[in-house]
This record gives C-alpha cells, sequence and structure tokens, in this order.
C-alpha cells in the first residue's frame, strides 16, 4: 500500500481539507501537505495520530502503520481466545437480557458469533445450512431458502441490508441478484426500516438496532456487532413474549 495515496484516499473520503486534519492531529497544514506528497516521511507517532483523527476503524489503522513502514498496535484475537472469555460471557449476558426479544452477535463478515432463544422465531422455516453458529445472517435475511420467502417488505429491507456490506463486494454481489426490484417510494421514510415478517405467531413488525464494543482496543472486538429486534406494535410484542416463555 502507497501510505500517501493511502492516506490522501482516507481524508478525502471523509471530506475533510488538509487543515481540518493537521488541525484535528495536531500538526501543520504544511507537514501534512508534504506527508501526502511523499516528501516528508511520518513518524509512528504521527501515523497513530492521523489515524485516530480520521476516526479509523482498528483494522484501518494497523493497516495505514503497515504502509508507512510500522508494525501493527491493535491485536487481532481469536475469538476463541481464553483472553477474550470475559468478552463472551458479556455477550451471552447481553443476548440473554435482551429477552423477550430477539438479539444476536456478527463478526465484521456478518457471520453468526451468538444469538438468543427468540431468534428462533426469526430463522424458523430456513434451511438448516443457513442456520447456527458461523453461518452467515446476511444470507439467511435475502437467500431464497432463507427468511426471505416471509419477508413482506422484502425489497425495501434488503437494500438495508445491503447498504451494510459495503466491504464485502463478493457476497454483496451474491445477494443483490436475489433482491426483487423495488417499487417507487411515496417520499416518507419514516424513522427507521422497519422488518415486517411472517411467523408461526403472526404477522412480526420489528425494527432493529446496532451496537458496537466503542472502547475496544482489539480488532476482532472492536469489529463485533450487537443486532436487537425491538417489537413497534403491541401484537408483537405479544408475540414475542409468547414466544420466549418455556414450553
Amino acid at each position: 500500500m502507497d501510505f500517501p495515496r493511502a492516506l490522501r484516499d482516507r481524508r478525502t473520503h471523509r471530506r475533510l481539507s488538509q487543515l481540518d486534519l493537521a488541525l484535528r492531529a495536531g500538526t501543520t497544514q504544511r507537514h501534512l501537505s508534504f506527508i501526502e506528497s511523499g516528501r516528508s516521511v511520518p513518524g509512528r507517532n504521527m501515523v497513530l495520530r492521523l489515524a485516530e483523527s480520521l476516526e479509523l476503524p482498528l483494522r484501518e489503522r494497523n493497516e495505514l502503520l503497515l504502509a508507512a513502514g510500522y508494525a501493527p498496535v491493535y491485536p487481532e484475537s481469536s475469538f476463541d481466545d481464553p483472553a477474550l472469555a470475559p468478552v463472551r460471557a458479556a455477550i451471552e449476558h447481553i443476548v440473554r437480557g435482551h429477552l423477550p426479544y430477539p438479539a444476536l452477535v456478527v463478526d465484521r463478515n456478518g457471520d453468526l458469533i451468538a444469538a438468543n432463544d427468540t431468534f428462533d422465531l426469526i430463522t424458523e422455516g430456513a434451511a438448516p445450512e443457513l442456520v447456527g453458529p458461523g453461518t452467515n445472517v446476511y444470507r439467511l435475511a435475502l437467500h431464497p431458502d432463507g427468511i426471505a420467502p416471509r419477508i413482506r417488505n422484502l425489497a425495501e429491507w434488503a437494500r438495508h441490508i445491503l447498504a451494510r456490506l459495503g466491504h464485502l463486494t463478493q457476497l454483496r454481489a451474491e445477494l443483490a441478484g436475489y433482491v426483487p426490484e423495488l417499487a417507487p417510494s411515496d417520499g416518507s421514510l419514516g424513522f427507521a426500516v422497519p422488518l415486517h415478517l411472517d411467523s408461526s405467531r403472526g404477522e412480526l413488525r420489528l425494527m432493529t438496532t446496532v451496537t458496537s464494543f466503542a472502547t475496544a482496543v482489539d480488532v476482532t472486538l472492536a469489529e463485533l456487532k450487537l443486532e436487537a429486534f425491538l417489537p413497534v406494535d403491541t401484537a408483537t410484542t405479544a408475540a414475542l413474549s409468547a414466544a420466549s416463555r418455556p414450553r
């Protein structure tokens, strides 16, 4: 990776001028201009300050350090690493605590890490190979053998899913082929993209929230996403509560 170009691309992608970034990083526009032109070689601390000022994900910060000729500083642990045992326990506590509403945790590729029992109501009827730990939840959502046939507003919901797959180009290309044409909008977007899903408990009307471990300094942990489903009407609340009760 060409460091000056990588830095310039990330700055322009965030629509920051050289002066804006220089002020954030505590340097001068002249110095930053020299770095981006290759006339000045930044020190390791300067690369870190620039990466932090650009608010880059930890993985990209490591990439920028490598491009500048420095070793990465943010570890990337295996999720099974004993050091992450407290994290695994916290995740299990969080998804269980969200009951009676569905909740799941995925990694940067959308592969399932954990889910609570009510998530079974979301996945019912899907092909077995699309469900369970390690499977891809985006493929589960849009594949014809997944939950797509049960989604009443599939075109709208699918575009919400595809918009989240910027770095997963191959998966996005695959899933885009399953998505029907979206009818012209009436111009009213509302406050969130809903999920209208048929289930054995009746139609579920849900919205989602996505949470990350914002203070993480481990790449693996920083890239985990907790997605929680919340009911938007009383019928859905009742259905989810009934589904979570012990049989």
